[in-house]
């Protein structure tokens, strides 16, 4: 059986006809080499260990090939260059070593020039996300202020003996109370319903900054974005994270854990689109993409499209 990794996923459309502005993603995307200029840079962690080891579904390995055929075929609207770097995958049950192997790569890509955009694969890419991100910005500045918009029904703030995809947020806050960091940590979509009150508890020792998914309507949306500006403005460097539970079942069928009642696709663009606009992200991913799971590939579309969003 052919390994879903390696088939190739960059081909679609051409509408030659219509010349130079009918261009498509996977007409545009060139492979990651060195000396290139800098642009948007994708790499995906192709790995289930994570959702594995935290009792999810399986299928999250094949998420980041999944996502790059759904961007394939997508209008392309930007200007700067987009380079795919590939996969880090997760050998056998070596998480730890998958996330190691893929923050390097974010650190390399960062001092490149680069933004990375990570595909995953399970939340547990979280982790090694900001590992890579910190490492970089600490070899340019003695205490960077990172901060943290996680799109998520869930904390994420598992204790457990080994990494998983419940425990990302968790380690980031352990890894910046050991480097002398602030943890500035912003959870948007929170269910009442899938976090337990020990980890509310977690939450509010560790200050985190957080909204509920039945407070984030299309009605409250003056109110969510006073809160996330206020958020921004406290940091120098932002991480966002999109976890695709974050969004209702009936949006994203495709992931671990689907969401009774999430967080509208129109409140959630809107939201990563404004906290892109405020000039400090310098660090995103999907997370949470379960082929396997995908009816008619309706979270692919939509993941494919919010990581658009940050490149047009």
């Amino acid at each position: 059986m052919t390994d879903p990794l390696s088939l190739p996923v960059w081909q679609g459309r051409i509408d030659a006809a219509e010349g130079d502005l009918a261009l498509r993603w996977h007409q545009w995307v060139q492979p990651w080499a060195a000396e290139q200029a800098p642009g948007f840079a994708l790499v995906g962690l192709a790995c289930d260990e994570g959702v594995s080891r935290n009792q999810g579904r399986t299928g999250a390995r094949q998420g980041p090939q999944a996502l790059r055929k759904a961007l394939a075929n997508l209008a392309w609207c930007g200007q700067r260059p987009v380079y795919d770097s590939g996969d880090i995958a997760c050998q056998g049950t070596d998480l730890e070593g998958a996330q190691q192997a893929y923050a390097q790569r974010v650190a390399l890509l960062l001092g490149q020039g680069h933004l990375p955009l990570g595909l995953g694969g399970g939340h547990e890419i979280a982790y090694a996300s900001f590992l890579g991100l910190a490492r970089h910005l600490q070899g340019l500045e003695q205490r960077p202020r990172i901060g943290i918009v996680n799109f998520d029904a869930h904390f994420d703030l598992r204790s457990a003996e080994q990494s998983s995809s419940g425990t990302p947020f968790r380690q980031i806050a352990e890894y910046c109370e050991q480097a002398g960091l602030a943890f500035d940590y912003c959870c948007l979509g929170v269910s009442e319903a899938n976090n337990t009150q020990a980890l509310f508890e977690q939450a509010r020792r560790l200050n985190v900054r957080y909204r509920l998914d039945r407070q984030m309507q299309p009605w409250n949306i003056a109110a969510i974005e006073a809160f996330v500006d206020q958020f921004l403005a406290g940091i120098d460097h932002l991480y966002m994270t999109i976890c695709l539970d974050v969004l209702p079942a009936s949006q994203a069928p495709g992931v671990s854990a689907p969401s009774a009642h999430g967080v509208d696709l129109m409140v959630v663009e809107h939201l990563v689109r404004r906290a892109k606009a405020c000039g400090k992200l310098r660090m995103a991913d999907v997370a949470e993409l379960n082929p396997a799971l995908d009816q008619d590939s309706r979270t692919a579309r939509i993941a494919a499209r919010l990581l658009a969003s940050l490149v047009d």
